[in-house]
């Protein structure tokens, strides 16, 4: 009889764990940062003088974003090329995870699961860059400039 219950009580757990395992929502994977090296990484500001606002980006080494506009608090994950292309353009695509509902500097909230892609165009000096809409500098914002070093 043993072997019987312990059959069955087998057969029962490997059907738990096969019905756990399908009905499981997949797991994703941050996306991988860019290099330790890489010129978007650090903080950045943007001075909006027409809103009378100013926003802060932190672009960090493991693909995330924490971005603060007027009340406004939300994360992001990011991609962003090692490389420029051929027009001198890092593409940068950008997905919101979180954001505390509030307005922006533009008056906007934004909503988690919203995804961009832009371009970023750095000055030679690397203290400041555009991000723009396509590779050209049509319509672009900016310039971003790097925030000053804190000491320790």
């Amino acid at each position: 009889m043993r072997t019987r219950s312990g059959s069955s009580s087998r057969g029962r757990l490997a059907a738990i764990l096969a019905c756990m395992l399908a009905c499981a929502a997949p797991v994703r994977a941050a996306p991988a940062g860019p290099s330790a090296t890489h010129p978007l990484l650090g903080i950045w500001m943007l001075s909006i003088p027409q809103l009378g606002c100013a926003e802060t980006y932190h672009f960090r080494g493991d693909g995330t974003t924490l971005v603060r506009s007027a009340a406004e608090i939300s994360e992001s994950e990011f991609t962003v090329a090692e490389q420029p292309s051929a027009k001198g353009f890092y593409k940068y695509d950008d997905r919101v995870v979180k954001d505390n509902g509030k307005r922006d500097c533009a008056g906007e909230v934004m909503r988690p699961g919203s995804r961009t892609t832009n371009y970023i165009r750095f000055h030679p000096s690397g203290a400041r860059f555009v991000m723009c809409q396509d590779e050209t500098l049509e319509t672009c914002i900016g310039p971003f400039e790097r925030a000053p070093a804190q000491g320790i």
